[in-house]
């Protein structure tokens, strides 16, 4: 163990904070250690070459970087010996980058003695629970688990505290075309797009349709009716006159629709179906614009 300057925390669960510990149930997992944190230098450190995340944005490691300047590190991350003065990350790799970037020398972390099939999945827990993953990122993460680990699907949801269907619908996301999978990983389009366009078998129709997606920012929604009429035989051109014809408003409506949007000085939008069911909302772009409604409506009162 690290002979580095330590910090005694008393017990395992407040050295990790809102750590491991607290995110996966290690009883089936090998590990030793004391219940101190050591500073450990940040040359002595490197990434977990297995680490699910791949992408750290610029801009939010320099604002943590200077979170860390001001405040210094606040949570510990997590480092696993792997030689003599030599450490791999098992969760925090996002601090220790910023951490060079705030110019420190040495970072605290609670150092574990991890078998190597566990890293993996450890560091997959602490990026899924704290969001830090994208949608490919996971579906990769989750591969690996089931291809190096040997897991099964069941095993795999059991272990990241998530359902079966879930791990199998990021799993499906691999077979997206890779056009569709990178938009995915840049969040140009949601994972419910994602899974509207599993729906279709032929990847030529998905690319398709997500260059529409891409050309008029359809909504989710908008991509599943389409997936639907295109299902039922329909080319993308027919899908979207048939879409547009059944949410076309009655001319009654869409002079109400002008009245009211004259009356409150905003676009208001409104939809209705075949039932005369429907809905109006009144969107607003600033502060200024909804107090400018809310003074219209108290008028009304």
């Amino acid at each position: 163990m690290a002979t580095h300057k330590k910090y005694n925390l008393g017990n395992k669960t407040s050295a990790l904070g809102r750590g491991l510990d607290a995110l996966i149930s290690t009883e089936s997992v090998s590990t030793h250690g004391s219940s101190t944190i050591n500073e450990i230098p940040l040359d002595q450190i490197e990434p977990n070459p297995n680490q699910p995340r791949r992408d750290f944005e610029q801009v939010g490691l320099e604002e943590l970087a200077n979170s860390i300047k001001q405040l210094g590190i606040v949570q510990p991350i997590t480092l696993r010996q792997i030689a003599d003065h030599k450490y791999q990350i098992v969760a925090g790799e996002r601090r220790w980058r910023a951490s060079q970037l705030a110019g420190l020398t040495a970072i605290p972390a609670y150092i574990r003695m991890i078998k190597d099939e566990n890293v993996m999945e450890l560091a997959l827990v602490e990026n899924i629970q704290r969001e830090d993953l994208n949608a490919i990122e996971i579906a990769l993460a989750y591969e690996h688990l089931v291809e190096k680990s040997g897991m099964t699907q069941e095993r795999v949801a059991e272990r990241v505290s998530k359902s079966r269907a879930a791990v199998a619908n990021y799993l499906r996301l691999l077979k997206l075309p890779a056009q569709v999978q990178m938009a995915l990983q840049k969040k140009e389009i949601d994972m419910g797009h994602a899974r509207a366009l599993l729906s279709l078998d032929d990847p030529s129709l998905q690319l398709k349709l997500f260059k529409e997606i891409q050309k008029n920012g359809y909504s989710v929604r908008k991509v599943e009716e389409l997936c639907q009429q295109l299902k039922n035989g329909e080319d993308i051109t027919s899908a979207k006159k048939k879409i547009a014809a059944k949410s076309k408003l009655p001319e009654e409506f869409n002079i109400l629709k002008k009245r009211l949007s004259d009356f409150f000085d905003t676009k208001v939008q409104m939809s209705c179906n075949a039932n005369g069911k429907g809905k109006i909302s009144i969107p607003f772009a600033s502060e200024e614009e909804l107090l400018h409604i809310m003074e219209v409506m108290d008028k009304m009162k």
